[in-house]
């Protein structure tokens, strides 16, 4: 896994959230974001997908999510618990102060 430049940090997110063992939280991450493994060991194939999901990217393009907005994106998208995109949410008074409803 790359980090952000494949689902590396989706997968860590995944093996401290839902406390998953690594193959399980790959599994996860695949299921939620109906991809393959392949897929999502693929940096130009993820870029394009984190593109389309909006869920933030290694370079920072105008018109993308980045930060806590790609933050709370993800939360969403992968039913993540994330203090801080929970807390932004509670603060602005958005979306009934939880990022994954």
């Amino acid at each position: 896994m790359g980090g952000l430049r494949t689902a590396g940090d989706l997968v860590a997110r995944a093996e401290m959230d839902k406390k998953l063992k690594i193959q399980e939280a790959k599994s996860y991450v695949t299921q939620r974001l109906d991809i393959d493994l392949e897929t999502m060991t693929d940096e130009c194939r993820m870029k394009e997908l984190r593109e389309k999901l909006d869920i933030g990217h290694v370079s920072s393009l105008v018109g993308y999510a980045k930060g806590m907005a790609a933050k709370i994106r993800i939360a969403q998208l992968c039913d993540f618990k994330i203090n801080s995109a929970t807390r932004f949410m509670e603060k602005t008074k958005l979306s009934g102060a939880s990022p994954t409803s």
